[in-house]
């Protein structure tokens, strides 16, 4: 095997490791010797990776970008495109533990040195940007301010989630988010225009 392709391994195996347990833990419960023993790899090959347990935290809270990755295939990102990057979250929360550690580790970002404000702001930018396009396209209502909707996704998005995880384990999420945007819907899109949307999204790999 090749030295890159086990260096690679490892990086996968310590990030698998610290995913779990930072899911289970969070930051402060998770030790470096505990994500060592799952991850079955010595503290010296952690550190080749990773300079600190924020380093590894850090590379985690990345995962959660994931689901932006079919965003480039989409030729009119617009509305329908939001709501299927939401209901891809939420799939990859039930399904990914990299993802639910990221997701853990923003919203315990007091925990650690660096904040994760930046991963709110990340998904906020990203969906004002597709709800900017459904306004221009005549999507939204005119008197909607774009980014105002879009932080508001965010929010009712996060809260959703946590609610799930919290009453059902996420096992209902999928319907809690499909409430949520056939709530949103109604307020913000002209009537003559709510059948163009599905608030229980498509895969992005099927998205025009």
């Amino acid at each position: 095997m090749a030295r890159q392709e086990r260096a690679e391994q490892t990086r996968n195996a310590i990030l698998d490791a610290a995913a779990s347990r930072f899911d289970a833990v969070g930051f402060l419960g998770a030790s470096l010797s505990d994500i060592l023993a799952e991850a079955g790899v010595t503290k010296g090959a952690l550190y080749f990776h990773f300079k600190s347990k924020d380093e590894l935290a850090d590379a985690l809270i990345n995962e959660q970008f994931t689901v932006w990755d079919s965003l480039a295939d989409i030729e009119n990102p617009g509305l329908q495109t939001v709501i299927d990057l939401t209901q891809n979250m939420g799939h990859s929360l039930r399904k990914d533990v990299r993802v639910r550690a990221s997701i853990r580790l923003v919203i315990e970002q007091g925990s650690f040195v660096t904040p994760a404000a930046g991963a709110y702001k990340q998904w906020t930018d990203t969906i004002h940007g597709c709800l900017l396009a459904a306004k221009a396209a005549g999507d939204v209502r005119k008197d909607v301010n774009a980014h105002d909707l879009a932080q508001y996704v965010v929010a009712s998005f996060t809260g959703s989630q946590l609610s799930s995880q919290v009453l059902t384990g996420r096992t209902d999420l999928h319907e809690r988010v499909t409430f949520m945007w056939q709530t949103i819907l109604n307020a913000v899109v002209p009537p003559r225009r709510l059948h163009k949307f599905d608030p229980a999204g498509i895969p992005l790999a099927d998205a025009e």
